[in-house]
């Protein structure tokens, strides 16, 4: 699979490292263009290669977002239409400036980038620490093995999600729809950072 990534931070790093290794073919973005990401292409065996923003997003079957939720209105929101999008963002207002439809949780940051983008838009990795991400994938069926709770519109998409995060090592839990599920493992819920398996996961996202 083509995966475009826009964001080459802690996850957007590892997920790129993880994904070649899977065997897709990686486009990768950040903000100060593809010049700065020599380094990071050369250390990650496989497909890989640095681009600008809109040729990771045009170049993606899926796309991920890896960027502060602050900078979500500088993604190719053309581009995303209609495209499968990994959402790992969360909003920090100390980070990203007060966004009052956030504050008084009107609405989350995942539905705020999919209505920007008209992405099919999947929250996944934004509950879990980028070193666990990094170090923590385990066979199927590992005694050990993390959970990624997942939350997304488009059940279609879900699957196609899920069925990346399990080739790289975790274990998929859906938590619902991204207003009701994303609010579920959004920083300050039980999951968040939580280092849980799939049974524990749901126990938590249920009782949410």
């Amino acid at each position: 699979m083509r995966i475009g990534m826009i964001g080459a931070g802690h996850i957007g790093a590892t997920l790129a490292a993880h994904l070649t290794d899977a065997g897709h073919e990686v486009a990768i973005a950040n903000s100060r263009g593809p010049g700065t990401l020599e380094d990071l292409v050369e250390a990650i065996e496989g497909s890989i290669r640095a681009v600008t923003a809109e040729e990771a997003a045009d170049f993606g079957d899926v796309v991920v977002v890896s960027i502060p939720y602050g900078r979500y209105l500088e993604l190719p929101a053309a581009a995303l239409r209609g495209k499968v999008v990994i959402d790992t963002c969360n909003y920090y207002p100390q980070r990203d400036g007060a966004d009052p439809e956030l504050d008084d949780d009107s609405t989350t940051s995942s539905e705020k980038i999919q209505e920007y983008t008209r992405a099919r838009v999947v929250k996944a990795f934004n509950a879990i620490y980028w070193y666990n991400l990094r170090d923590r994938a385990r066979p199927k069926g590992a005694p050990d093995r993390l959970a990624i709770p997942v939350s997304g519109d488009d059940d279609e998409a879900k699957r196609t999600v899920g069925d990346l995060i399990d080739r790289i090592g975790f274990d998929v839990v859906d938590a619902g729809n991204l207003a009701r599920g994303g609010r579920k493992h959004q920083p300050g819920s039980r999951v968040y950072t939580a280092e849980l398996s799939a049974d524990e996961t749901h126990s938590l996202l249920d009782a949410a």
